[in-house]
């Protein structure tokens, strides 16, 4: 067995060894600081004393079953490489990312993939690649800190370590708003008034809002996918509620100042049909934002349909714990 070792900072480590104790030739995970200026620092000292140290992963892998160029892919997919120092709700410079390597012929390979990714983005990426200077394990409290408490706070949604990274290449499904007067037409008079006029259906008055079956929800004008049922949660509002959106390319949020209260509207960005609000008293563990939808505005499509309606390349979402 050829092992190989690679040192990645993306944020909280918690997520990133989570999601690589995941992966088929992984063979360990471990959570620590790398590349500070003090030795053998603690977590208090790594936040609070400017240690210089980034939160990293060491990830083993054995390369007869994953190569490098694959782990950064892997790598790639949990983090904003143009965020500089965060990542999720983490901010400082102990929650930088980059790349850290003790094998000098690791630079090249780690440079390569880090200009494939610039391609991807207008903005500076703002990845380090820089050898391993040091790197202290975590406490133990942090080893395989999600799977002693699975319902802790995590910037990282796992379930992607369940998606192939081949259909990353894959171009996804093209969504289209339909003409005003197709619109007008394949709408309810309450699906109209709610997409269209922004209007409210009443409380607790749609079937979605107790509805917890395997599968995904889009808008019902154009189809594109909004949310998964791994991410719904009785909330008690009386609406169907989420924590987070199955891609934010697909939502777009407006400040909404109307009937005397400030709220943060959310519609789809590609019908542009409205969907309903967000607010901050979401289950913290899925980042603490609650997505309080109108049935109206959507279509369930069960997990059994998925694939023959068009949306198999989500089906990692509703298949993966």
């Amino acid at each position: 067995m050829a092992q190989h070792t690679v040192y990645l900072a993306g944020g909280c480590f918690w997520g990133v060894e989570a999601y690589f104790r995941r992966i088929a030739g992984v063979l360990s995970a471990v959570s620590g600081y790398a590349n500070g200026r003090t030795e053998n620092p603690s977590y208090e000292e790594v936040c609070h004393r400017d240690t210089g140290h980034a939160e990293a992963v060491a990830v083993t892998f054995d390369e007869a079953v994953i190569g490098l160029e694959a782990v950064l892919q892997h790598f790639f997919r949990l983090i904003d490489p143009t965020s500089l120092n965060r990542q999720g709700n983490d901010v400082g410079t102990q929650y930088r990312s980059g790349v850290y390597y003790t094998d000098p012929a690791d630079e090249a390979v780690i440079a390569r993939a880090l200009q494939d990714l610039q391609a991807k983005y207008p903005q500076p990426v703002v990845v380090e690649n820089l050898p391993l200077q040091n790197f202290y394990p975590a406490e133990d409290y942090h080893q395989d800190y999600l799977g002693k408490n699975p319902n802790g706070y995590c910037h990282i949604d796992l379930r992607l370590a369940a998606k192939p990274l081949a259909a990353d290449a894959v171009a996804s499904r093209v969504f289209e708003r339909p003409s005003a007067n197709d619109i007008r037409t394949m709408l309810t008079a309450e699906q109209y008034y709610v997409t269209q006029q922004s209007g409210t259906e009443r409380p607790f008055s749609h079937e979605y809002d107790d509805l917890f079956a395997a599968g995904i929800y889009v808008d019902i004008v154009s189809g594109e996918p909004l949310f998964s049922s791994a991410d719904k949660f009785d909330s008690g509002c009386g609406w169907p509620s989420f924590s987070r959106p199955i891609d934010r390319k697909y939502i777009a949020a407006y400040r909404d100042n109307s009937h005397g209260m400030q709220r943060i509207e959310i519609r789809s960005a590609v019908a542009d049909s409205h969907l309903g609000h967000v607010f901050p008293d979401g289950p913290q563990a899925s980042g603490g934002l609650r997505y309080c939808i109108n049935g109206a505005s959507l279509r369930f499509i069960p997990l059994a349909d998925m694939e023959k309606e068009g949306y198999g390349e989500w089906k990692y979402l509703v298949e993966a714990v």
